[in-house]
């Protein structure tokens, strides 16, 4: 299984036996208020989504090295803003119980290298909401540029309309700072 190695974690493709792990940080209302997606509210809704995040190959398993645990997810997905095929966005979502520790930014990166350097990427963008401001710091770590906000660019599981606040970072950018 193809893995990509950073200091203390790798990121792995999913398998079925991360149901119950997955399932257990899914159900945190706080992991997805932040990133706009309704939390599980059964093993179901896991399973539906574990199943589409093992038919693609858009999102990685964060992996702590040290214990061998599941604690999230880094994903390179289609850029829905974006009609470049060699532009993906980052995603991530990590365990609460990890917060705090600098894993989702060692987990980016090695992702974000595996994007310009194995997929040949042209560009990686991300995107938080106004009021994310954890993610706003891991993408101003990640070195990555602010682009813009986009008002009213999302309609949330809840009924709430968003902004996107808009990051890029170019593939010339990402070997600038090697």
């Amino acid at each position: 299984m193809e893995r990509i190695e950073a200091e203390r974690l790798f990121l792995r493709r999913f398998t079925e036996d991360d149901l119950e792990a997955m399932d257990a940080y899914s159900k945190n209302p706080k992991l997805g208020f932040n990133a706009g997606w309704k939390p599980h509210e059964t093993i179901e809704d896991s399973k539906r989504v574990l199943a589409d995040f093992m038919a693609n190959d858009e999102v990685w398993a964060i992996v702590e090295k040290d214990s061998g645990k599941l604690i999230g997810s880094c994903g390179l997905h289609h850029d829905h803003k974006r009609m470049n095929p060699k532009a993906r966005m980052l995603g991530y979502v990590l365990d609460e119980n990890y917060w705090g520790k600098g894993y989702i930014p060692e987990a980016a990166s090695a992702l974000i290298r595996y994007g310009f350097t194995e997929m040949n990427l042209d560009l990686i963008s991300v995107y938080h909401f106004s009021f994310n401001m954890r993610s706003k710091r891991v993408i101003e770590k990640l070195g990555f540029t602010f682009g813009g906000i986009i008002p009213q660019a999302r309609l949330l599981y809840d009924g709430r309309v968003v902004d996107d606040v808009c990051y890029s970072m170019t593939r010339e950018e990402f070997f600038e700072k090697q």
